[in-house]
């Protein structure tokens, strides 16, 4: 390559890399994990899951366990759920979700999947410090592709400890609670 071919091809680079660079500078800054992102933290670990699926009116409660695995992802800024065990004796289940802070709601937002469901189920949640509770709805597919609606409250007694409990619309119309999950993180 000859020296002036050189000095054009080099200053073509400099002119077209050059807006970009400026566009860069103009940017808005990156988000970065804020008090709302340390309520996800607590979840942060290994748990053991003792679940308790409502058989119906009078039965006694279908009994299980699981172990849920949290990660921080995106940079702090999402809880990364993994849940694996049995949903119901002898039923294999595989679980996965995500929480993440939605600064425009003031709300986190939660996505679930899992191998009960034909689809994904979206939901939204609000945390109270004073009461230590995490609350909120969410709506999906269940097996059969029907629409779900599912209410959560999510109790934490301790740092290591925290019960779920998750209700539906029974047969009658009125609110029944489905399932109910403790969890001990393991240390």
């Amino acid at each position: 390559m000859s020296l002036s071919r050189f000095v054009a091809y080099s200053a073509c680079i400099v002119v077209l890399t050059a807006p970009a660079a400026a566009r860069a500078q103009d940017a808005p800054p990156m988000p970065k994990p804020g008090p709302e992102h340390a309520v996800l933290k607590m979840d942060v670990g290994t748990w053991d899951a003792a679940i308790e699926i409502n058989a119906g009116p009078g039965a006694p409660p279908m009994k299980s366990k699981g172990v849920e695995v949290n990660t921080l992802g995106c940079g702090g800024l999402c809880l990364i759920t993994d849940f694996k065990g049995e949903m119901m004796p002898g039923m294999p289940f595989h679980g996965h979700g995500t929480t993440a802070w939605d600064v425009t709601k003031k709300k986190y937002r939660t996505s679930w999947t899992d191998s009960m469901s034909q689809g994904l189920s979206i939901g939204e949640v609000t945390w109270d410090p004073k009461a230590k509770k995490m609350a909120g709805t969410m709506e999906g597919p269940d097996q059969t592709g029907q629409v779900m609606k599912l209410r959560t409250v999510a109790e934490y007694s301790s740092d290591n400890s925290r019960v779920m409990t998750g209700y539906t619309a029974g047969p009658d119309g009125k609110e029944m609670q489905i399932m109910r999950i403790t969890y001990t993180r393991r240390k």
